[in-house]
């Protein structure tokens, strides 16, 4: 059963270069529930300790691709194109990810944007494996909750192996936000109390579900 946790994803405006940019996201020691329990079966949750990604991100010959729904055949981008880069902090994992023009021409592309505009977009997925016990000394730990938040049992991630992340459809958190902003950013500017120029940009609903 896959895991949910929050997340923040934001579709940004097209560019001069006719690229769009997708900003999200994954902040660190959230907590999903991977089974509920019941019928004589504990709670099981799951979080990520800060930085347990570091290793593909950091890597420069490791690959990591942003894709559509898990499918390798609809690559969004990726860092050895360049077109997917990422900042990780002891707080979360955040990524830009460029739609060039000749992605964006793809069926899958027109249909991930069309679905962004029309608020459809649930979130992020990543695709991962533990590291190995013989690589890293402690890669994932099983621990008891504390009683007064519950009986589950916690299994923390500490290293994991990132192969990429997907954007999915189907929404876990109905309180989180993403911005999508319109196309025309060159064109249409609002402008703050303190007279910063802002791209004009519609609010959608969006969550996190991680595998």
């Amino acid at each position: 059963m896959p895991g949910i946790y929050p997340l923040e994803l934001e579709i940004r405006a097209r560019k001069k270069d006719g690229s769009r940019r997708i900003r999200g996201r994954f902040p660190y020691k959230k907590r999903a529930i991977l089974d509920a329990g019941g019928k004589g079966r504990r709670p099981k949750k799951e979080e990520f300790a800060p930085k347990a990604f570091e290793y593909a991100v950091q890597a420069p010959e490791r690959e990591v691709h942003l894709l559509v729904g898990h499918s390798f055949d609809k690559p969004l981008a990726s860092k050895k194109a360049k077109t997917l880069a990422f900042s990780d902090t002891s707080e979360a994992l955040t990524f830009e990810a460029v739609l060039t023009p000749q992605i964006q021409r793809t069926t899958w592309a027109q249909d991930f944007m069309a679905q962004s505009e029309a608020g459809l977009v649930g979130g992020i997925s990543p695709g991962f494996r533990v590291a190995p016990p013989e690589v890293v000394e402690l890669p994932e730990q099983t621990t008891e909750e504390n009683p007064r938040e519950g009986h589950a049992l916690i299994r923390t991630i500490f290293h994991a192996i990132l192969f990429e992340l997907s954007l999915v459809t189907r929404p876990a958190y109905d309180e989180t936000e993403a911005e999508l902003e319109d196309e025309d950013d060159d064109e249409e500017e609002e402008r703050s109390a303190g007279g910063i120029i802002l791209p004009r940009r519609r609010i959608i609903h969006a969550s996190g579900r991680w595998r």
